[in-house]
């Protein structure tokens, strides 16, 4: 926070008044720390307010890692206009996992020709690095939707960013939450 004068913060740049009503000039801000002290200004640190946002809804307030249902404040079922359904507030672990399945197929979608050609057309075959390469995507996304499934609370889905590093900190690899083959 701000200098504060009687819990009022005090803009720089603005001249401002103190409780007996003497007028203290726009360039306050000059004045030494002990000189704003005596004329009965505090200073009060900003409050810590970081926090990420992809586990967090706001400072300490964490993310659900599953699906809740959403009802209201009579604790009654909030019902999907569009579905009819009992509306539901996605987890991490439901986010994350169609995120990874969305890379896959992504990634899967650069080579379904070769699948389609060979469908097409039974003399061609689909060269062999290429169902491997795709192989290795699948597996991929498997062992990282079994690593966000496995995961009991936030801190262990939390380290699933933390990409692996030496000794120097330097990354070795990809973080288990991002860890697909190299294209």
């Amino acid at each position: 926070m701000p200098w504060k004068h009687n819990n009022i913060a005090i803009k720089a740049g603005k001249a401002w008044s103190d409780k007996d009503g003497v007028q203290h000039p726009a360039n306050w801000m000059i004045w030494t720390d002990p000189e704003k002290k005596a004329k009965g200004l505090t200073w009060e640190d900003e409050p810590d307010t970081s926090f990420d946002n992809r586990f967090y809804y706001s400072k300490g307030v964490e993310k659900s890692l599953t699906d809740i249902l959403v009802t209201d404040e009579k604790g009654e079922k909030v019902i999907d206009a569009m579905t009819g359904k009992q509306m539901v507030q996605v987890g991490l672990k439901t986010q994350y996992i169609a995120q990874t399945k969305q890379t896959a197929n992504d990634m899967l979608s650069k080579t379904d020709w070769y699948i389609i050609r060979a469908s097409d057309d039974s003399s061609l075959a689909v060269p062999s690095d290429i169902t491997t390469k795709r192989k290795a995507i699948r597996d991929a996304a498997k062992t990282i939707e079994d690593k966000i499934n496995a995961a009991s609370k936030l801190a262990d889905f939390i380290k699933l960013f933390d990409a692996p590093v030496d000794k120097d900190g330097n990354p070795t690899g990809n973080a288990p939450i991002n860890d697909f083959p190299e294209e």
